[in-house]
Formats: structure tokens, C-alpha cells, sequence
């Protein structure tokens, strides 16, 4: 059924006139005098790409090019953002900006880019591709394996812990169930890790899977959830199951878990620096357009914060609030 909704997006892309676009754009379309650089990204709703965004128009003036930035409304729309992918490539764009949800789903289209010569910056999930230039993004197994670290410790090596994962198809995805779960396995084997549940960043439905991992086991001690949206749900899971003393870790830094890290709900999450991936991008995409060499990764950092540093001169900056 998935390849075929996939397909139907591909005809119905085609022929499309104009970018379905969930996200606002700086300067859609080609053309003038700048360079364009066509941004695709994997959502546009949560604070995180809101913050992208930004960093990548506060790059886009420095370095005189013109940009647009989209995403569907869910990080769950494969069909939408191919949509949008297809719509950002008919603009011919100097250089193209994405983030897949699925790389499977987008690599006729990355073909159809590499064949126009037009060069890919990947960001943020990457691309399961050998076509993107460089990819700016967080260490997101690393970053996960941080995040174990701090969960085996708050509970002293021991217990039952849940995962709820935004979705299995995109590298963040992968990166962000498999660097905790290849961490505890190495230095916590006292913690017992249940299989991973795929909410798509939604947090109702993550909410729903909470409850429901919560019903199965009532001797949980702690959710791991691995983004802006999978942690909102967990929350409210938590909060509408009538649980209480479980350790619940996030990803990513929007004004819910910041509340959550400041009234005790969540003992801390891990941050990226959305601001710095999107100039990272902008400035990858300008150099690629001029034809200069970029290393196949850059590494845009990440740090844990908890209660402790959450007002911190070096944690502030990166709050996505």
C-alpha cells in the first residue's frame, strides 16, 4: 500500500504548479541575479525546524543567496514531502537542501538532481545516499548513547525502560533508537530496554503508545523518547496514565520540555543546535555552489541538559523556544 500511495504522490506531483508547501520560503522560485537554494525539510510545526530555519536565513543574507524552506505538517507525510521535493526541483534551484524522511521514497528524485547538476546538501536525518555533497547534522547515535548514559544512571543501573521513537525510516530515526540501545547493551546490561514504539512525531499518538507500554508493565521505571514530538507525548501519557516516579529522558529542546526539566517531569534531554545546522546548511549549499570541497560531514554538536545547566550561558543559546 506504501508504494503505491508513494507512486500516486510522484504522478500527482508532476503535475503540480506550485510547492505544496506547509513552510514559509525567504524567495521561492529560481531565477535573479542570487544563487537559489531550495530547502526540503522534514517537518516545519516543531520549534527544532523552526529554529533551522531561522539559522539558515540569518546565513542566506550573509552570504547573499536567497533560499526557500518547507515541510510537511507531520514527520510521518512521506508522500508530502516527496511532493515537495519533486515541486522544489521544477523551480531549478542552484542548490538543493533536504532532509529525507525516507531516502528510498526520494531517491528517484536526488537521480533526477545529480542528472540536472544540481548539487545536494543533506541536514539534519541525511540521506541514505551517496548523492548529497556533505550532510550537516548532529552525531545522533552518539547523542543517543548520552542520553543512555544519563537514564542507566538515574536509575542505578537496573530497571525496565521504554523507547518511544519517532519513526524507523529516516537515519534520525535509526541513529537515535540504536545509539541507546547499542549503549545500554554495552555498560547497562542490568537494563532491561523494551523493543522500540514508532509514534511518527506525533504526540497524540505517542501519547497513546505511553499508555499503552505503561498498561503492559507496571514495573517501568523509565521512557527514553527520541524527539521534540515523541517527548511532548510522553508527557502526556505519563500524566494521563496517573504514573508517577518515572525517569523520562527526551531530544530536543522545545518550550514543553523545557517546562517539563524545570517542574521535575523530565529528568533532562538531549539539545542540538537547530541555529547552527541551518547556517551550516546555507553556508555548505553556497560553497557547493562555488564549487568548493566540503567534508561528507559536519557535525553541528549536541549537549545534555538537566536542571542543573539549563540556565547556563553555554545551554541557553541552544533552547529552541
Amino acid at each position: 500500500m506504501r508504494i503505491h500511495r508513494i507512486g500516486a504522490a510522484f504522478a500527482a506531483a508532476a503535475f503540480a504548479l506550485t510547492a505544496a508547501a506547509c513552510g514559509g520560503s525567504s524567495d521561492a522560485g529560481g531565477g535573479g541575479e542570487q544563487p537559489y537554494i531550495a530547502i526540503v525539510s522534514k517537518g516545519f510545526q516543531h520549534q527544532f525546524w523552526q529554529a533551522v530555519k531561522q539559522g539558515a536565513e540569518q546565513e542566506a543574507a550573509v552570504q547573499g543567496v536567497r533560499i526557500s524552506f518547507e515541510g510537511p505538517a507531520s514527520e510521518s507525510e512521506v508522500e508530502a514531502q516527496v511532493t515537495m521535493l519533486t515541486n522544489a526541483l521544477g523551480r531549478q534551484p542552484d542548490v538543493l537542501g533536504f532532509a529525507a524522511l525516507d531516502s528510498r521514497a526520494a531517491a528517484p528524485l536526488l537521480q533526477q538532481a545529480r542528472s540536472s547538476n544540481i548539487p545536494v546538501i543533506a541536514f539534519d536525518s541525511g540521506v541514505d545516499s551517496d548523492i548529497p555533497l556533505t550532510t550537516a547534522a548532529t552525531d545522533n547515535k552518539a547523542a543517543a548513547a548520552e542520553a543512555a548514559k544519563h537514564m542507566a544512571e538515574a536509575l542505578g543501573g537496573s530497571g525496565k525502560v521504554g523507547l518511544v521513537v519517532h519513526d524507523q525510516t529516516s537515519r534520525t530515526g535509526q541513529d537515535r533508537r540504536d545509539g541507546f540501545l547499542e549503549w545500554m547493551r554495552t555498560n547497562a546490561p542490568g537494563v532491561q530496554v523494551l523493543d522500540p514504539q514508532y509514534g511518527g512525531g506525533d504526540q497524540a499518538k505517542s501519547a497513546d503508545i505511553t499508555k499503552a507500554i505503561i498498561a503492559a508493565n507496571p514495573d517501568l521505571r523509565g521512557i527514553y523518547a527520541a524527539n521534540e514530538g515523541s517527548a511532548i507525548g510522553v508527557l502526556r501519557g505519563v500524566a494521563e496514565s496517573g504514573k508517577t516516579g518515572l525517569t523520562v529522558i527526551g531530544f530536543d529542546s522545545g518550550t514543553g520540555q523545557i517546562e517539563a526539566i524545570r517542574n521535575g517531569q523530565m529528568l533532562g534531554a538531549v539539545t542540538q543546535d537547530p541555529i547552527g545546522m541551518g547556517k551550516a546548511l546555507v553556508d555548505a549549499a553556497a560553497k557547493a555552489h562555488r564549487g568548493e570541497q566540503l567534508p561528507k560531514v559536519i557535525d553541528t554538536g549536541f549537549f545534555w541538559y538537566d536542571k542543573s545547566n539549563i540556565d547556563s550561558a553555554e545551554i541557553q543559546p541552544l533552547l529552541y523556544q
